[in-house]
């Protein structure tokens, strides 16, 4: 490839990698479940201070057994540090999340995320995630 060639692919897969990061925050906090395939692979591990799961299923198990709990949750992701190499890269993220736990009160929390992610025949899709916790607030009351 030429030097050209070479940084359009660069941007493309670093812009297919930034989406992918912004998806994961819209699958968890729309419940997009039937979209798992379209951000995972089938052999993705996660790892998280709730527990860790192996593979698709495991994994929406696992979200759901926490984000259920809520009336709605909300996800940002920002900081996104993007390495490619080749056909697998990493993406570090940070996350800060509102958790609505009723009408009165809320909880935020504060963790880095390390997205492992390979090119496959559709896409980058994300086979490995550990969570490291930063923070995380007891209920607050609501202001809104």
């Amino acid at each position: 490839m030429t030097s050209t060639e070479t940084l359009i692919r660069d941007l493309a897969d670093r812009a297919e990698l930034s989406d992918l990061v912004a998806r994961h925050s819209l699958w968890i906090d729309e419940g997009r479940y039937d979209e798992t395939d379209r951000l995972f692979t089938q052999d993705v591990v996660v790892k998280s201070l709730r527990g860790e799961a192996h593979g698709i299923e495991p994994l929406i198990d696992l979200v759901r057994s926490r984000h259920d709990d809520y009336v709605r949750t909300l996800h940002n992701k920002s900081n996104l540090v993007i390495e490619v190499n080749g056909a697998t890269a990493t993406v570090r993220a940070h996350d800060i999340a509102v958790f609505v736990i009723d009408d009165k009160s809320e909880a935020v929390a504060a963790a880095i995320h390390h997205y492992r992610a390979r090119r496959t025949q559709d896409g980058w899709r994300f086979d490995r995630l550990e969570i490291t916790p930063v923070a995380l607030t007891e209920a607050l009351g609501r202001a809104l």
